[in-house]
């Protein structure tokens, strides 16, 4: 299961990055993604965009002050 911290990534890069990150994922993987907010507005982003997002099984949760943990599954085929 890929993980991408993407705190340390310059906020006009993230999106990209992200992208880039699950496109590369084989289907029915998880892209792990470590942020400092809730990732909610990639959550639409990527349910409005990508056809492979698997929003039903989208996860979040809070590790700390800024740190959220989400899970970004790509569906099977």
């Amino acid at each position: 299961m890929p993980t991408l911290d993407v705190r340390d990534v310059p906020p006009v890069n993230r999106h990209d990055r992200i992208h880039e990150e699950f496109e590369a994922m084989d289907p029915g993987e998880t892209l792990t993604i470590v942020n400092d907010h809730e990732p909610k507005p990639l959550f639409y982003e990527m349910a409005a965009e990508v056809p492979s997002f698997d929003e039903d099984g989208y996860e979040v949760r809070r590790e700390a002050e800024n740190e959220f943990v989400a899970a970004f599954p790509k569906a099977e085929e």
